[in-house]
């Protein structure tokens, strides 16, 4: 059965073009992906990811569970500051990347990707050796991403945090739009800059509304999951389900930068070994020379035709106006500026390997 978020009436209500996402009806445009892409890169934009799941972790001994379980170095944070990283699996695999907010020594949060919310909590839970209390607040809390270079400029006036002196990755609670404990995090999926804001599901319309009214000025509109994936993709951001995934390597998805074998947590010494061993493929992007979108799941070759890879992200970019992708290939290929072919119906189509993000 499709869950609604607490604002999905809302949505239907604006005209969206509602669709499945990870068990969600969840808005997939309103004005259309380009317009909404354009929004988001050169003003402002309100996406309503309420589906995200959040679990609210609490003990003396936290921050041992989170290190168990977690890829990243948690012990680097301090109050009011983020991380991203992943969940290995015991494979070597990616249970599921999140990010990870020390709200205080005794208390994270861990934000994961919706349709992963039942695997990623029984995971933490079968590794809760540490007296841990866990909550899941994912269907009590919304989640809205405000994005793009007016995002500051739109919030500033509804809230008592100091937005202007939020470094990237770092959050605050305070009063916003009116309510109380709201959670202002310097995060985003899209590349443009802005802000995520943690919400209880009484206060969601309220502040919706609040945010639009203050952004009106600014241009602000709802903005959908399509442009959501244009966006994430034009920064060469993972997406779960398409680049990572129970078995893709978090080495060869490039998150060896969150991979931190100071310390234990599961699969390290797997990891560690792969490492050692020297990768056999490489996620890269690459841009289309010869006309052609690439899609998820389309075989990439050599010249000759023979299987090198394959893709797992890819669109026309609104902003470069030109195809885009991510795909995992053979080492041989992964080099920058190695040309490369995506069959597209039966037809090789060249490309050339590019370091992301494709914009920069």
């Amino acid at each position: 059965m499709v869950k609604n978020t607490v604002l999905t009436n809302l949505h239907v209500a604006l005209g969206a073009k509602m669709a499945p996402f990870a068990g969600f009806n969840m808005p997939v445009q309103y004005s259309g992906i380009n317009d909404e892409h354009d929004t988001v890169r050169n003003g402002v934009g309100i996406f309503d990811v309420s589906h995200m799941g959040e679990f609210l972790l609490k003990g003396d001994r936290v921050l041992e569970l989170v290190q168990r379980v977690s890829s990243n170095d948690a012990a680097k944070l301090h109050d009011g500051k983020a991380q991203y990283a992943y969940m290995p699996n015991e494979n070597g695999g990616i249970v599921d990347d999140l990010l990870v907010y020390r709200i205080d020594a005794k208390t994270y949060l861990l934000v994961v990707n919706a349709a992963n919310i039942q695997k990623d909590w029984d995971w933490i839970t079968a590794h809760n050796t540490y007296g841990v209390t866990m909550k899941d607040i994912s269907e009590q809390t919304a989640l809205f991403a405000v994005q793009g270079p007016k995002a500051m400029a739109t919030l500033r006036a509804l809230t008592n945090i100091d937005l202007a002196g939020m470094e990237y990755y770092t959050f605050q609670k305070g009063l916003f739009a009116g309510a109380e404990n709201v959670l202002v995090s310097a995060t985003g999926y899209t590349g443009a800059g802005g802000f995520e804001i943690y919400v209880r599901n009484e206060d969601a319309d309220r502040v919706w509304h609040a945010i639009m009214d203050a952004g009106a000025p600014h241009g602000i509109k709802p903005i959908g999951l399509g442009a959501r994936d244009t966006l994430r993709l034009e920064m060469g951001f993972c997406l779960y389900g398409n680049d990572i995934d129970d078995n893709t390597s978090p080495l060869e998805a490039g998150l060896g930068w969150v991979t931190k074998f100071t310390k234990e947590f599961v699969s390290a010494a797997h990891l560690k070994a792969q490492k050692e061993r020297g990768l056999e493929n490489k996620l890269v992007g690459f841009e289309m020379i010869d006309r052609g979108i690439p899609r998820k799941d389309y075989a990439i070759t050599d010249e000759s035709g023979a299987v090198v890879g394959r893709v797992t992200s890819g669109t026309q970019s609104p902003t470069l106006k030109r195809s885009i992708g991510l795909g995992y290939v053979s080492i041989p290929y992964a080099g920058e500026g190695h040309e490369i072919y995506i069959n597209i119906r039966n037809s090789l189509v060249k490309a050339r390997v590019v370091k992301p993000p494709f914009l920069r």
